[in-house]
């Protein structure tokens, strides 16, 4: 657990920035957002997989393993000379959640939105586990005499008791709070049409607002508070802030408009090809 502080200060990382945007990215890939961006399809033998699901967006080794290698690797290479159109047209949410082309050009995209989950005020537990064999302790000496001293053989097969202690969970006295960061500086640095970065803005804040699941993981299903409006802020570079949720209101109106403005790239199906995917192991 990332835990850094203690006692009333200590604080607990619960979903980190990656995982909150593989879980923000999946929000177009179902109405009424789907139409917001292209719809790529990878298929995989008997299955498909979205682009959207994949971890490292236009930078995954999946999509590199397919027709689309060679303009994934232009479309990274026009957003580094200051054009992010062409990226716009296959991955968009590559400019909203962020990529790094740690295998290929080496190109990063910084992430316009950073959202993580953090509880206040924690505690740690343990959890603890017995297992005991289904033969009594004389059966053991008697039928494993020649290799009783191979205890963790014995131990790792079931024929011997197995005690455990791990880590299990923790007990959040304080507040647990979602930050969502959509950063406007980064967005007015993407290079391209007045459109496109119009366009962007429409899908980060449509990302930004979405309802999301709050199942983390087992054992962590959270759920809003009662009777707790959410906060919604637009901060000047000077400090000073206003309300803004008039304008995450018109969130889906604003994206709609600004998608028609931009045209969507074209929505499409491509084949994983094992071939490409050798090949980048040969490089290695």
């Amino acid at each position: 657990y990332i835990i850094d502080g203690e006692g009333e200060k200590s604080v607990c990382l619960l979903d980190t920035v990656g995982s909150q945007a593989n879980r923000l990215e999946p929000v177009f890939m179902k109405a009424p957002h789907q139409g917001l961006v292209p719809q790529i399809s990878i298929k995989v033998k008997d299955r498909e997989v979205n682009l959207l699901e994949l971890g490292h967006r236009a930078a995954d080794a999946v999509a590199r393993s397919t027709s689309l290698a060679a303009e994934l690797q232009t479309a990274f290479t026009d957003f580094d000379k200051g054009n992010a159109t062409s990226l716009a047209k296959i991955v968009p949410t590559t400019l909203v959640f962020g990529a790094w082309d740690s295998r290929g050009t080496q190109i990063k995209i910084p992430r316009l939105i950073e959202s993580t989950i953090r509880g206040f005020h924690v505690a740690q537990l343990s959890r603890a586990a017995q297992y005991s064999p289904g033969l009594k302790n004389d059966e053991i000496s008697e039928l494993f005499a020649d290799v009783l001293k191979e205890r963790e053989a014995l131990s790792a097969e079931g024929f011997l008791d197995a005690p455990s202690r791990a880590l299990g969970g923790i007990i959040v006295n304080g507040d647990i709070v979602r930050t969502t960061v959509l950063n406007l500086t980064a967005l007015r640095a993407i290079g391209g049409s007045v459109e496109l970065r119009r366009y962007i803005l429409g899908l980060a804040l449509v990302a930004a607002s979405a309802p999301l699941d709050l199942f983390l993981r087992q054992g962590c299903l959270l759920v809003r508070a009662a009777g707790r409006p959410m906060e919604q802020k637009l901060v000047y570079r000077d400090g000073t802030s206003e309300d803004s949720a008039e304008c995450i209101k018109a969130a889906g109106a604003f994206a709609s408009a600004a998608a028609e403005a931009f045209v969507v790239g074209k929505s499409r199906s491509v084949d994983f090809d094992p071939k490409l995917a050798r090949a980048a192991l040969d490089n290695i």
